[in-house]
């Protein structure tokens, strides 16, 4: 599902990661951990399509992302959704909207936006909140609501970026499983998290960076570790 051949990003001559080769495969769950500064964020912008390489090859699905146009960017992020550890959300806006939102950028129509979303939300626990204010949610439901938004659309990937980073213990576990439960539907999920607690609580494979380098578990594949 996803494969990293040899892959580099530089800013200026300052290398955010080395050399970086791993495999992903197709309905996996795994962590990209590490220290602050070690890449994991930016392995996820690439793979999202909001940084490029400086060289080497990564392949989403078989697909070359590396020589993608700007144009065939969009096309990318249908199959993507992205979990981000501040949420992104539309305060003023109802959860409904926030989510249908995502539905809306791909030219849904709205019956099919009207049926999607309160299916989603009850994944995640959110039934019967379509009308709430998303800026008068707790941290664990605006992150849910993110979620929700970030899988609406059905993506065969979901790349999450500190999801429990600005939560308490409890409900960080509650979110990790939503998306162990979203995992187990069949998506491929992408958990960026240096929260050693909560990976030996949940425990799947590590990549494990270091100053831009991955230290192991890159090639293997295989759900648990």
């Amino acid at each position: 599902m996803i494969r990293l051949y040899h892959i580099v990003k530089s800013y200026g001559d300052r290398d955010a990661l080395r050399d970086v080769s791993l495999h992903v495969e197709k309905g996996e769950l795994v962590y990209v951990t590490g220290p602050s500064g070690a890449g994991k964020s930016t392995m996820l912008k690439l793979l999202y399509g909001a940084e490029r390489p400086t060289s080497g090859r990564m392949l989403i699905a078989g697909v070359d992302v590396a020589k993608m146009s700007r144009g065939q960017l969009p096309a990318l992020r249908r199959n993507l959704g992205v979990v981000f550890q501040d949420f992104k959300l539309l305060p003023h806006r109802s959860v409904a909207e926030n989510v249908g939102i995502a539905l809306e950028v791909i030219g849904a129509a709205p019956d099919s936006i009207r049926r999607r979303v309160p299916a989603v939300l009850n994944i995640v626990g959110l039934k019967g909140r379509e009308d709430d204010k998303a800026g008068v949610l707790s941290g664990g439901e605006k992150q849910r609501v993110a979620i929700a938004r970030a899988i609406v659309t059905d993506p065969a990937i979901l790349l999450a970026d500190e999801p429990t980073g600005n939560l308490d213990g409890a409900m960080a576990v509650e979110v990790m499983e939503i998306l162990q439960a979203i995992n187990l539907r069949g998506t491929t999920v992408v958990v960026a998290t240096h929260d050693v607690g909560l990976m030996d609580r949940f425990p799947y494979r590590r990549l494990r960076f270091v100053d831009g380098r991955i230290l192991g578990g890159g090639a293997q594949a295989g759900g648990r570790r």
